[in-house]
């Protein structure tokens, strides 16, 4: 039976009765910044948003997809002309009044899906918080480390093992490719590994970070705004890529499902 899951086409006696059966809310969150001289500036967010809509319609019966959160936190990328940047406080302001609305309307799981990784820290905030401040069970996921991802990025990799999927890379070139092909101009994507890393100072999507987290500012880090490899992307990649990570999502809205959390116990008395 096919379940009406969009959040915002739904009446509010459908949201009454979505909330009833149990549906894990998917709250999309991204951000519009730069992603080089080939990609659109909304790449972080049609990506997500398109993993969120795919993982939905294939679990309609257990989630409703709310409107994602359009703007992140991206101050490091304004020497690129595109990036619209929200500051912390009210980025976490803003996406906990989103899920204590869901939880006052009755759903009880809330998944907050990431789609650029400067907001990971804050998604993170914003999850625990609504723990501590709702009866709802709250958790963030980048959308690129759901189950089963890392496995199928790495088989399809050309890229270098270790910043190869970074930023306007293979893997979000790929993916973008899959979903809007006729944006993606192709002929501009280029290679860049201009970051610097050294031993504990990395990071890649797939491959993770090294041990210290540290963000510079995007133009001391790369002259066209990528980080990786585009120039190796394919749509078949991309559909892979897709099909992966919105099983990933679906595999964490059944876990949450199951998970039972005993009630609380003041041990002060």
């Amino acid at each position: 039976m096919a379940f009406k899951y969009r959040y915002g086409e739904m009446t509010w006696p459908e949201v009454k009765e979505a909330a009833a059966r149990s549906c894990v809310a998917l709250v999309p969150i991204a951000t519009l910044e730069d992603h080089g001289p080939h990609l659109p500036i909304d790449t972080d967010l049609l990506l997500c948003a398109s993993v969120c809509e795919l993982a939905a319609s294939r679990a309609s019966d257990r989630t409703v997809l709310v409107p994602p959160i359009n703007h992140g936190y991206s101050p490091h990328h304004m020497d690129f002309p595109g990036a619209i940047t929200i500051g912390p406080h009210t980025l976490i302001d803003y996406g906990l009044d989103v899920c204590k609305s869901l939880a006052h309307h009755g759903f009880e799981r809330i998944l907050i899906v990431n789609g650029h990784g400067s907001n990971a820290p804050f998604a993170d905030i914003i999850a625990r918080l609504c723990v501590v401040h709702t009866d709802a069970l709250a958790a963030a996921v980048n959308y690129w480390a759901a189950p089963g991802v890392r496995e199928i990025a790495e088989s399809l990799r050309e890229s270098q093992p270790v910043g190869g999927m970074n930023h306007a890379c293979e893997f979000e070139t790929s993916l973008y490719l899959a979903l809007r092909p006729e944006l993606v101009d192709m002929q501009r994507a280029v290679a860049e590994y201009s970051h610097r890393p050294s031993k504990n100072y990395w990071t890649d999507l797939i491959a993770g970070d090294g041990a210290l987290a540290m963000m510079e500012h995007w133009s001391q880090l790369s002259r066209t705004g990528v980080l990786g490899d585009p120039t190796k992307a394919t749509v078949e990649k991309g559909r892979a890529l897709l099909d992966a990570a919105a099983n990933g999502i679906v595999e964490l809205v059944d876990e949450m499902l199951a998970r039972m959390s005993p009630p609380r116990t003041d041990h002060h008395s």
